[in-house]
């Protein structure tokens, strides 16, 4: 039910489920127990596949956020979609027991891998999730097959002025009003899927715990992080320049394969119809 903040507990589990609704037919809901709490895994996919682990974006991002791609991802592979502790979705903390540090972060998607019985993945990441995934990458590379990252933030470029003041309003008192204008100003008033637009409004409120933050990764890490890497970045992203992005990923990472999108935005490239980038995800998975 609705709080304090004006979120609606109730509101948020019907957006959620029309969202999935848009993934396979086949699709399970898992649930796997971490130190910090249980977390969400929505999954698809032939069993006998390699597994691939997506974390979504920050925000009011969650799991089913991979709709759009998800369909010809699970042709080549296990996925396993991922609501990230703490944050709007459906996995419960432990109590105010959640990630702190990315060490935590670390833990936690140990633990996830575990609990799905894969002692290696592929791992995918947007946004605050490519954070995630690089950082993960980085400090447990046994663990990490293939990497792709999304218009990843604060990985190679920092964030520009003017999104983060754009963005300060929606993120001191968030209403889904405030989301609804930040998203449409960032993707320079694209169409939006109505139900994914319906989902982040619901999510204003939500009662997450304080993201783990920090630095981009050290140059020193990235030059040896020894897994293969595909980044995609959005040429209209509002978030940082785009170019910068690519142009440091390709000058420290060994082994990167990157490319700038036309005519997608930051927040709009998860929603991207299928063909590309999903093309392009699934034929760097296959190689």
């Amino acid at each position: 039910m609705a709080g304090d903040t004006g979120y609606d507990s109730e509101a948020f589990r019907v957006a959620y489920d029309k969202v999935l609704a848009k993934w396979p037919a086949e699709r399970e809901a898992l649930t796997v127990a971490t130190p910090f709490g249980d977390t969400r895994v929505n999954t698809c996919g032939p069993r006998d596949a390699p597994p691939l682990l997506l974390l979504p974006g920050g925000g009011g991002a969650t799991s089913v956020s991979w709709y759009a791609q998800v369909a010809q991802l699970a042709r080549v592979r296990r996925v396993h979609a991922v609501d990230v502790i703490g944050a709007p979705g459906l996995s419960a903390p432990a109590g105010d027991r959640h990630p702190r540090t990315v060490a935590d972060l670390t833990l936690w998607l140990d633990a996830v891998l575990d609990g799905l019985g894969a002692a290696s993945a592929d791992l995918g990441g947007h946004s605050y999730g490519g954070w995630i995934a690089l950082h993960h990458a980085l400090r447990a590379p046994a663990r990490t097959r293939r990497l792709f990252l999304l218009d990843p933030t604060q990985c190679f470029a920092g964030y520009k002025a003017a999104y983060l003041l754009r963005a300060l309003p929606m993120l001191l008192r968030p209403t889904p009003r405030r989301v609804r204008a930040f998203l449409e100003w960032e993707t320079g008033g694209a169409p939006l899927d109505p139900d994914w637009l319906a989902l982040q409004e619901a999510a204003a409120g939500f009662p997450a715990a304080k993201p783990v933050t920090g630095p981009r990764p050290a140059p020193d890490a990235l030059r040896a992080l020894d897994a293969r890497v595909l980044l995609l970045v959005a040429a209209n992203s509002r978030t940082h320049d785009a170019r910068a992005v690519a142009s440091r990923a390709t000058a420290l990472l060994p082994h990167v394969e990157t490319a700038v999108l036309p005519d997608v935005s930051h927040h709009g490239l998860p929603q991207s119809a299928p063909g590309d980038p999903a093309r392009r995800l699934t034929d760097f998975l296959a190689a």
